[in-house]
């Protein structure tokens, strides 16, 4: 058992480094998009940036939607559109990094290679209400070229598409010969990453008023923006996890199928662990439907509802909680050796409620993109020290446990036990080892270009926890023996603190099965003096098949009618 301990101790250090900087992905990448443009913002703001991963020969739409223009307004309009291999430099950008990527044909980051295309149309007239902004023929991709290249070979590269000519002309052509849908103005010419960033300028009014009103100059647009893939709206980086998803809640759904059959089948031999692991099973696969059918919507639909991604995140929370909880109860044995929790009902409670409280929060901040922060930060803080004591906690429990069943000499118990504790001792070992193989692929990456593993980030830890379920569920399964497990002290074998429980209880009552001798001492019974006698005479192998009582009132009632006994 100082084995364990230590072990465990020497994991929650790491663990609590860890688990801090294990999010990579924060949320999930939608297809479409509003942007409204007006006379007052575009001084402070002209150029606006778009990110997704896209599938090779993805559209990308570019659609006016409409125009509120007091008189004529000349309006310059182009866009950007550039892919890099480097996950974190298109994700990670905003507002103020735009003008260093707008038209730029060379790398702005290290490792950021990729193709990029630029098209900028004719003035446009705002009052004039009809305007195409689809292409005739899609342009074709030119290559980013190396920031440390000389100027002549940014003369020779300037206008080259791909690494070879024949790259060069498959590319072309393809992009020539495709039929144009209407609306699109670029299709994706590989997998990967992809910024596409609109730069609209007010550049004069043909018909401005003379002595006019600033609200009489006013004008408003709305343009609309979607990207298209072979899978409608959803991202090549986020089709796999709806795959996963999906997996999940099949198995989900046969896992509760399964355990709601056995556990009408042996509905009177259940135990109370039995019911929790039901709940999780049922949490876990109301979970996983929540999050395929929110990837669904943005599949068919190309954005996400916030009240449903909020839902999700909550009810992941809920889950993850009562998890947690059903692994610290089962650790410390609770209806194996004992039959209620007693003092340590309020711990379990006040960890779950911290552990539910900062995880609802983190999961609210994470999904809103506006927020986090700081805030985000100290709950991961927190979060990552509760996880640390609950690991350390279950351990513990389970190397007292384990000691009192050997004690007990109960080997059944003790063997699930074991197997149960091999299994958490695997899930922390994988855990440590998944952390430092994700930091260093992402985290401490300078190029993110492993982008297609993301998902499995996110995929790895309820896969893991649905193997520790599975596990589990197979030890505690319900079944006509069940009660093999279930909580069954003899009549003379008490605790320390059931002990000091009942000499509360009888305090200042006369117990008559015992007599006093001379010089004051408690003389046992006749009783007393029989129930020795077994004790010492019968094997303990025998003593372990003897009747057995379900509860500690019970047992108590049972001491309190021996003591009646002359």
């Amino acid at each position: 058992m100082a084995t364990l301990g230590g072990m465990s101790v020497s994991l929650i250090t790491l663990l609590l480094f860890l688990h801090v900087i294990q999010q990579i992905q924060a949320v999930l990448q939608t297809g479409k998009w509003v942007l409204n443009v007006d006379s007052k913002n575009i001084h402070e703001q002209n150029k606006f940036i778009f990110t997704k991963t896209l599938f090779k020969d993805s559209t990308v739409f570019l659609q006016w939607m409409s125009e509120d223009c007091k008189h004529p307004v000349n309006l310059s309009i182009s866009w950007y559109l550039r892919s890099s291999r480097c996950y974190d430099e298109v994700f990670g950008l905003d507002n103020s990094d735009i003008n260093n990527y707008f038209m730029m044909h060379t790398e702005v980051r290290e490792g950021g290679t990729g193709f990029f295309v630029f098209h900028n149309y004719e003035p446009m007239e705002c009052g004039q209400h009809v305007h195409e902004l689809a292409v005739k023929s899609f342009d074709v991709p030119r290559k980013i070229m190396k920031s440390e290249s000389t100027a002549s070979e940014k003369e020779e590269t300037m206008g080259k598409n791909a690494t070879t000519k024949s790259e060069d002309e498959e590319v072309q052509e393809r992009m020539t010969s495709s039929v144009v849908p209407p609306y699109a103005v670029a299709r994706a010419w590989e997998d990967g990453p992809y910024m596409f960033i609109v730069h609209v300028e007010e550049t004069g009014s043909s018909s401005e008023p003379r002595g006019g009103s600033e609200e009489s100059k006013a004008w408003k647009l709305q343009l609309e923006i979607r990207m298209l893939g072979p899978y409608q709206y959803i991202s090549v980086s986020e089709w796999p996890l709806m795959c996963f998803y999906m997996v999940m809640c099949i198995i989900y759904v046969l896992l509760g199928v399964l355990w709601l059959g056995l556990s009408a089948c042996y509905w009177r031999d259940l135990l109370r662990i039995q019911f929790w692991i039901g709940g999780v099973v049922f949490l876990g696969m109301l979970e996983k439907a929540v999050y395929y059918a929110e990837f669904q919507s943005i599949r068919y639909n190309g954005v996400s509802v916030q009240g449903a991604v909020v839902f999700a995140e909550i009810l992941s929370a809920v889950k993850r909680t009562l998890a947690r909880v059903l692994v610290i109860i089962a650790s410390l044995g609770y209806g194996i050796v004992k039959p209620r929790l007693g003092a340590l009902l309020h711990r379990v409670v006040g960890v779950g409620l911290v552990y539910l409280t900062f995880s609802i929060v983190e999961g609210v901040l994470r999904v809103n993109t506006e927020q986090g922060g700081t805030g985000r930060l100290l709950c991961d803080i927190v979060l990552a020290l509760t996880d640390s004591c609950i690991v350390w906690w279950i351990f513990i429990s389970l190397a007292q446990t384990m000691k009192l069943l050997r004690l007990r000499r109960n080997l059944v118990k003790l063997s699930l036990y074991r197997h149960f504790t091999n299994t958490l001792i695997f899930t922390v070992i994988a855990s440590v080892i998944f952390i430092i193989w994700m930091s260093k692929t992402f985290k401490f990456s300078k190029c993110q270009s492993d982008w297609r593993e993301l998902w499995i980030d996110d995929a790895f830890w309820r896969f893991l926890f649905s193997i520790v379920l599975l596990v589990i569920m197979f030890l505690w399964r319900p079944s006509i023996n069940s009660q093999r497990y279930a909580f069954t002290p003899l009549i003379d074998e008490m605790s320390d603190e059931e002990k000091e429980e009942m000499n509360e209880t009888f305090e200042g009552m006369k117990i008559r099965g015992m007599k006093m001798e001379s010089n004051g001492s408690a003389k046992a019974s006749k009783v007393d003096e029989d129930l020795k006698w077994v004790e010492e005479n019968i094997p303990s192998s025998i003593a372990d098949m003897a009747p057995l009582l379900d509860s500690d009132e019970e047992n108590i009632t049972t001491q309190f009618e021996i003591s009646k006994m002359e």
